[in-house]
């Protein structure tokens, strides 16, 4: 038995997210039912975290246990050349037989887009966010530095699903700009329930002046609801999912 680790990039465009799901096409179901045409085995595969409608990953990580003694490299091949086109295996390697995908994960980053001029974008337009009004991206910039550190994210959290802890490490908390292209980019040990997508709706708002930068200390302290609206999911998108080096 051997556990593999894969690293897997999709668009989610016409995925109802990662997990299995009756009755909807989702990329866990896509992925596992490929692997069992292909080994002849029924495997579970394990995803490092859950991404939802529309929400699109470059470097998501899942890991399986199978016994079947195809080669990682022939194995890739084979995926990748039955997979559908709006997903695709980046790596296949052997793992650790403890390595756990979900829960050996130390950080995660994730990536919004923002095409923030007049007109609406063409290219890549599933994969961004069309936002017309000028921005002021240093209250913005000054807003992310607030959001920085270990803090109580219960503002930022939809529910939806069980967390009975809200304290999250925001490592790193980015807002590049480059020909009215703009990411926003956030890694931490963790993510709630739509956390990034809040965090970008609340970013947004404060760019557009609807509230000052320093808002975000009142939200934080649990005084403020000023988050008006989450942004939509197509901007959205799993860029990374580190690991303890004897892991990676």
């Amino acid at each position: 038995m051997r556990t593999l680790k894969l690293t897997i990039a999709y668009d989610g465009t016409h995925f109802a997210g990662w997990q299995r799901q009756p009755h909807a096409r989702t990329v866990q179901q896509t992925l596992e039912e490929t692997l069992q045409k292909i080994t002849g085995r029924k495997v579970t595969l394990i995803g490092a975290g859950r991404t939802d409608t529309g929400v699109h990953a470059d470097g998501q990580v899942a890991h399986l246990r199978v016994n079947h003694p195809m080669p990682p490299q022939k194995l890739l091949r084979s995926l990748n050349a039955t997979l559908p086109e709006d997903v695709v295996v980046r790596s296949i390697r052997i793992a650790p037989a403890a390595f756990h995908a979900q829960y050996d994960a130390a950080a995660k980053r994730y990536r919004y887009t923002i095409w923030n001029k007049p007109t609406r974008p063409i290219a890549n337009r599933d994969r961004m966010l069309h936002v017309s009004a000028a921005l002021n991206l240093t209250a913005m910039r000054r807003a992310a530095r607030l959001l920085k550190g270990r803090h109580d994210f219960r503002a930022f959290y939809t529910d939806g699903q069980s967390a009975s802890d809200t304290k999250r490490t925001l490592h790193s908390l980015t807002i590049s700009s480059k020909a009215g292209l703009i990411r926003i980019t956030a890694e931490a040990d963790g993510f709630l329930y739509h956390m990034v997508r809040r965090i970008t709706g609340l970013l947004l708002d404060i760019g557009k002046g609807k509230h000052p930068p320093t808002i975000l200390r009142e939200i934080l302290r649990g005084r403020g609801s000023a988050i008006a609206h989450t942004a939509p999911a197509k901007g959205l998108c799993l860029m990374q999912v580190r690991y303890r080096s004897t892991l990676a």
